[in-house]
């Protein structure tokens, strides 16, 4: 049985590096994540699993937030005209 552990203090930050370095591809590259597969697999390698799980949805989270500040909110145009 493996034991879950914290990560040190090394291993938060190789994570968080990896998962910048991820982010800043991603960035660049309209979000291709074919373009950043040797990042991805360096930042799921260094990260534990759940952080990966958190990180992704994060991501989402704040693309949609961005999305939301700078265009705003616009309902479908059939919600509601059923």
């Amino acid at each position: 049985v493996a034991k879950m552990s914290a990560p040190t203090m090394e291993e938060r930050k190789a994570c968080w590096g990896a998962r910048d370095e991820f982010w800043q591809c991603l960035d660049r590259h309209g979000d291709d994540a074919s373009e950043c597969e040797k990042l991805r697999l360096s930042f799921v390698s260094r990260c534990p699993q759940q952080w990966v799980k958190y990180f992704d949805k994060r991501r989402d989270f704040l693309k949609y937030k961005k999305k939301l500040e700078t265009e705003g909110y616009h309902p479908q145009e059939a919600a509601g005209k059923s």
